[in-house]
């Protein structure tokens, strides 16, 4: 009887997720074909249309995560959310889920990321993508230098050093081209930690496979981590330091995540239910 109840609930979660993707592709074309347009004729200026574009993708991913929240699919906290309202921010994440860069993106202004090229072809994403600058990841000497340019203009940069979704089970795998940006251009990292409990769309999962209960996701922002220091012990070895460094960020993804005091929350209950050289430094997926 208990399985029975919980039917209803994950009917309406599948309609939901379909909904929610479905809103989500709408809204990348209408952007690309109605208001990026309408914005180029609005700002001269490549960089005002640009912050302009920032701006507007931040509001839409906002407006994506509250749908999602009140259609029942998703719950979240979000702890120490301040610490991401700066400029020039380098923001290293784990990446659990889909919808990652969504909530990272709602949370940080000005922010520029690091996508796979294949985004900035895609209908549905090639408007944001260009009309915002974010860097797609095509593996050339120049994507390094575009990270620390985009940093020292005072952008914010999320960057997954996992380069891709995490697998279910799999040992947690991180490479080093974000700890390289960060060591080579003197800046200190911003770690996230997200959590999602039951663990739902992650590499390999088909959409319409949807957990018991709605996603439970805790967004943790942890204290800078400094890469000068780790330069330095490394004597000045580049290679060494990243090492190091990224051997830290696993380990402060891979703790559990312990609440600072400053929380964002958003629920709602689900329907039917109660309650130099080629460098790779990850992308969302």
């Amino acid at each position: 009887m208990a399985e029975w109840s919980l039917v209803p609930g994950r009917l309406w979660r599948i309609f939901a997720t379909a909904l929610s993707f479905a809103c989500f592709g709408v809204g990348g074309l209408s952007l690309w074909l109605i208001v990026f347009p309408l914005q180029a004729l609005l700002y001269r200026s490549a960089i005002r249309r640009q912050q302009a574009a920032r701006t507007v993708v931040q509001a839409v991913f906002r407006l994506f995560i509250g749908w999602m929240r009140l259609l029942g699919l998703i719950r979240y906290e979000v702890h120490g959310v301040e610490k991401l309202q700066r400029r020039g921010l380098l923001v290293l994440a784990n990446h659990p889920t889909l919808i990652d860069v969504a909530f990272l993106i709602s949370l940080i202004p000005n922010a520029s990321c690091v996508v796979k090229s294949g985004l900035a072809s895609h209908p549905c994403t090639r408007g944001p993508v260009r009309a915002t600058g974010y860097i797609c990841n095509n593996a050339g000497a120049d994507l390094l230098l575009a990270c620390t340019d985009a940093l020292a203009t005072g952008s914010n940069l999320i960057i997954f050093p996992e380069g891709t979704r995490t697998r279910p089970g799999q040992v947690m795998k991180m490479q080093r081209g974000a700890a390289q940006i960060a060591l080579r251009g003197g800046f200190d990292i911003t770690p996230v930690r997200i959590c999602c409990e039951p663990l739902g769309l992650y590499k390999g999962q088909p959409w319409w496979t949807v957990a018991k209960t709605p996603l439970r996701f805790t967004i943790e922002v942890g204290d800078d981590l400094t890469s000068a220091p780790t330069l330095q012990a490394a004597g000045g070895e580049h290679g060494r330091a990243a090492r190091q460094l990224t051997e830290r960020l696993v380990r402060f993804f891979s703790e559990t995540t312990t609440p600072p005091r400053t929380v964002t929350k958003g629920s709602h209950a689900s329907a039917g239910t109660r309650d130099q050289g080629t460098v790779d430094i990850g992308s969302p997926t």
